[in-house]
């Protein structure tokens, strides 16, 4: 009978549809698990891998909008009741708390956006007043450019003005000098 079933089991390895049968391997860590299911991806890469939908966040029943039989722990309560009463109070807590939570999140996600923005504003600030700072050492560099520009200008007009009131004095001297050394047939004198 054993060796009936290795025959079956040697039956079940060689599948007539091609594929051939995969050793069994354990995963021992997590890394080597990682490995082994990547490995099994990457055998067929046209096929899509699965993807799991994320999990849906917990919320509580809502509270019944009317309480038709409305009972407490005390005196005139069954011993059935106590049961009944136990479990509404425990949803009723765990409703609130999860309600508490919330608000809380909330607050939290409020108080990093005004965090966020007022992070924004202040980084705006320095930029406008570093901008600022920089506009103005611009301005600076800009009139002393114009200064010595201006500066410059006015020398070489002054050397010209001066070198051509020095060249209209030269000219005349030369006149002058031509004048007394030409004879006085020429210049009309006699």
């Amino acid at each position: 009978m054993a060796a009936h079933n290795t025959q079956k089991n040697n039956n079940k390895t060689a599948k007539p549809g091609g594929k051939a049968a995969q050793p069994l391997i354990i995963a021992k860590t997590p890394a080597e698990e990682q490995r082994l299911k990547l490995e099994r991806l990457m055998r067929n890469p046209d096929k899509l891998a699965p993807i799991p939908d994320r999990q849906k966040e917990w919320t509580p029943r809502a509270p019944p909008e009317f309480v038709r039989d409305v009972m407490g722990s005390s005196a005139g309560a069954g011993s059935g009741e106590f049961h009944v009463y136990r479990h509404l109070r425990r949803r009723e807590y765990q409703r609130q708390d999860f309600l508490d939570k919330m608000a809380e999140v909330m607050n939290k996600e409020q108080d990093y956006l005004d965090k966020v923005e007022e992070n924004k504003r202040m980084a705006d600030e320095r930029t406008a007043k570093r901008r600022k700072k920089r506009d103005k050492m611009k301005q600076k560099k800009l009139m002393a450019k114009k200064a010595k520009l201006e500066a410059k200008n006015k020398k070489d007009d002054a050397d010209q003005s001066s070198s051509s009131s020095e060249e209209e004095k030269e000219e005349e001297e030369r006149e002058a000098d031509d004048d007394a050394e030409a004879p006085s047939f020429i210049m009309g004198k006699k």
